[in-house]
């Protein structure tokens, strides 16, 4: 038995809306025959931006077309999602700001930034089921200490809890649980708020266009004009503040991807050359691996997703990756230079790369809607005979 394509889940979302192919086709501005193809597979749904086009016109969320989140048949490669249930209560509890367990001893402000940067560092491991075990102990313990705390304390708690905010959207995000990213940056972005300071209402921006980028679809404007709001309240620093120069180049990276998936190339460019303006050599300023080769990773990002194979190929070739620090982010690298390839049916190189990417951090490539779409893809023309990807399929929970 096979999963059930984007192209099924098109299908059926069109039909609800009680749609035919040429009505599809006619608000999307493509051929009959386009829509006909996409549907059965014959074409690929390979790129965000063509489906956030797609879920836009039906009026439809991102994830009814990606079938997110995704569970898998061993606790190794679930990614985390085991531990959503406790996440989510965890938040809902923070969001509760008289809520207190007596039982929980409170935890001393080293022991808490000892834990947070250790769940930082798998954060960029891709780690998510390991951060699954330790998040919902650790959004607790933070948010207790910060209703209990006062002057300078509760200024450090509060940069603390925002920097655990961050982990629980990411870890929702990339599991396919948008709904609970939401709540994790409405924490974020409420307790940066309480700060007042330039850089954690800069980290929370970015998040928040995370969230939106994930939910795709008509949040993508929302997205972009989060974007350049952060964007424009940064401008005055840039040059002066390396910690929120940072920021606002790692802004203009959101801003980039977003206009990638509005397929606004004038604006992509524009935002990745200032990006590159302002990038150092490494960093990780408020855990956005704003540096270099990052910079590099989102020009082959935007090409891909402005369906620029060719382009993306060549770019890929120059993204630094022995300098890419995180784990996650190297992934990310492989999965986008594997999406290009087949987009060329170089299909033999686009699942070395994908099988490099999976060794990296499988669990997460096992997680990521592209990644998947791939393996579909290679699956429908006639890879399915192959050994390799039919094993990378039953890993996925693809195939059976």
């Amino acid at each position: 038995m096979t999963s059930k394509t984007a192209g099924e889940r098109v299908a059926r979302a069109r039909k609800r809306r009680g749609w035919t192919q040429r009505q599809l086709a006619d608000a999307l501005g493509y051929s009959v025959s386009w829509v006909s193809q996409a549907e059965r597979g014959a074409i690929p749904l390979d790129r965000f931006s063509v489906l956030d086009r797609v879920a836009d016109v039906l009026g439809v969320e991102m994830v009814e077309l990606t079938g997110q989140p995704y569970r898998h048949g061993t606790p190794d490669l679930d990614s985390g999602h085991n531990g959503i249930p406790a996440l989510r209560l965890a938040l809902q509890r923070a969001l509760m700001p008289t809520y207190r367990d007596p039982a929980r001893a409170p935890r001393t402000l080293a022991e808490l930034r000892t834990e947070v940067t250790a769940a930082e560092d798998l954060r960029q491991a891709a780690n998510f089921t390991a951060l699954g075990g330790i998040m919902p102990a650790l959004v607790d313990d933070v948010s207790a200490a910060l209703g209990a705390a006062e002057g300078p304390t509760h200024d450090e708690l509060a940069a603390l809890f925002v920097r655990v905010c961050h982990i629980a959207r990411v870890t929702a995000d990339l599991t396919g649980h948008h709904d609970l990213a939401w709540t994790a940056v409405e924490l974020e972005v409420r307790t940066a708020e309480t700060l007042g300071a330039p850089a954690p209402l800069a980290a929370a921006s970015w998040d928040l266009c995370g969230v939106w980028l994930h939910a795709g679809g008509d949040a993508l404007r929302s997205a972009r004009s989060a974007a350049i709001d952060g964007i424009d309240r940064l401008e005055e620093h840039v040059g002066k503040d390396a910690e929120l120069s940072a920021l606002w180049g790692a802004l203009h990276l959101r801003a980039a991807v977003t206009s990638s998936r509005l397929w606004a190339e004038d604006d992509v460019r524009t935002h990745l050359a200032e990006a590159a303006r302002v990038a150092p050599a490494s960093g990780n300023t408020w855990q956005t691996q704003f540096n270099a080769s990052n910079v590099a990773l989102h020009a082959l990002e935007t090409a891909v997703e402005l369906g620029q194979p060719n382009d993306a190929l060549g770019l890929s070739d120059r993204v630094p990756v022995d300098a890419i620090s995180s784990t996650e982010r190297r992934t990310h690298y492989w999965t986008c230079r594997a999406r290009s390839l087949a987009m060329v049916h170089q299909d033999d190189a686009a699942l070395d790369a994908l099988l490099t990417a999976e060794r990296l951090a499988p669990a997460h490539v096992h997680n990521r809607p592209m990644a998947r779409q791939l393996v579909m893809d290679l699956l429908h023309r006639g890879k399915r005979s192959a050994p390799p990807v039919r094993q990378l399929a039953r890993r996925m929970g693809l195939t059976t």
